[in-house]
């Protein structure tokens, strides 16, 4: 689990974020534009397998793009100073121009990101956002990540640059996502639910620790992150048990660690937001853990 603090505590970027990096070759394939070198997209929708948008960059940073990110083997988070967004397989997380953030990987992960002149392309969504990720976009994304960086826009490469884009448009919503509250009080909660789950208090005695009644603390958490503070506890939870299950912990003591007092709560909770089992997320973890990097 990663173990730095909630959204609003990332720090500023260092100066040296933006450094430089001269571009590289790889035999066989095109120049690896990366991305500290571009000031500019070399066109308005830009993914290639062998560049820096496909490694992961934890630290503070932001774009002057769009950015989808979509994990083809395990899964990320994105982490912004508003929520965390939690992208799983067949899940891909949207992120603005302009919007400060971090991204956590699985040891499992690989990643293919897309970045995109949203407003050339029609695309200029405001918000982060999950976003589910069907066979025709995932075999699109995979086949756009070969093709050359600066392919022919008026040729066959961006007329399927123009379909990625159309798909993505119509991609629906859906995955973990769990909003921050500005609230110091109900920050200092939260934490405690996503860092210690399984020894977090509970709302009403909480409330006793602050001062505010149980009922106040209900309205007050569900007017800052537009949840139930149960459905938030439990997504709490469920972000705390991925890391556990793909490092092949039985999914009893998973359900311990994360605060559950019986393994079949745990598992109808899992299975709702995920739509696979414990055992089966951990199963195909530890399966691509050893399979060959997927294009």
């Amino acid at each position: 689990m990663m173990d730095e603090p909630f959204p609003q505590a990332i720090p500023a970027p260092a100066d040296d974020t933006t450094r430089l990096v001269a571009p590289a070759r790889v035999p066989g394939h095109a120049p690896i534009i990366q991305q500290g070198f571009l000031h500019q997209l070399p066109r308005p929708l830009y993914g290639h397998i062998n560049s820096q948008s496909n490694m992961i960059i934890p630290r503070p940073h932001e774009h002057h793009w769009a950015q989808l990110s979509y994990a083809i083997r395990g899964h990320l988070q994105v982490v912004t100073e508003q929520a965390r967004f939690i992208a799983l397989p067949q899940r891909a997380v949207w992120i603005p121009a302009g919007v400060q953030h971090q991204v956590h990987e699985s040891p499992y992960t690989v990643i293919r990101s897309l970045y995109i002149d949203a407003e050339a392309v029609g695309l200029d969504w405001a918000d982060c956002r999950v976003l589910v990720i069907r066979p025709l976009l995932q075999e699109l994304i995979r086949t756009f990540s070969i093709i050359p960086i600066e392919y022919q826009e008026d040729g066959p490469d961006g007329r399927l640059a123009q379909v990625l884009i159309d798909q993505i448009a119509v991609c629906q919503q859906a995955g973990l996502v769990l909003p921050w509250p500005s609230d110091k009080r109900l920050q200092s909660l939260c934490r405690q639910l996503h860092q210690h789950p399984d020894t977090a208090p509970g709302l009403a005695q909480y409330g006793r620790r602050v001062g505010l009644s149980e009922k106040t603390l209900t309205r007050l958490f569900q007017q800052q992150t537009g949840l139930g503070f149960r459905l938030w506890r439990q997504r709490a939870r469920l972000v705390h048990a991925l890391p556990l299950l793909e490092q092949g912990l039985r999914a009893t003591d998973v359900a311990l660690a994360c605060g559950y007092d019986s393994l079949s709560s745990f598992i109808a909770a899992f299975k709702e937001h995920t739509g696979e089992t414990p055992r089966e997320f951990s199963l195909r973890s530890q399966q691509a853990d050893t399979a060959p990097e997927a294009y």
